[in-house]
């Protein structure tokens, strides 16, 4: 797999979390718990793809 590849499945993994983590905040049930560890997942996504880039 290349860099680029890999990057476009990080920022593919990204963007689906993004979408997940505005459902999750729509939803009554969802616990704050489990947003912020979406969150945490994307930050640390974000960031894998930043180094690569660099």
């Amino acid at each position: 797999m290349s860099v680029d590849s890999h990057i476009e499945k990080l920022r593919e993994k990204h963007e689906h979390l993004s979408k997940a983590v505005e459902q999750a905040q729509r939803a009554p049930g969802t616990s704050d718990f489990e947003i912020a560890e979406m969150k945490r997942e994307k930050l640390r996504l974000k960031e894998e793809i930043s180094r690569l880039n660099h």
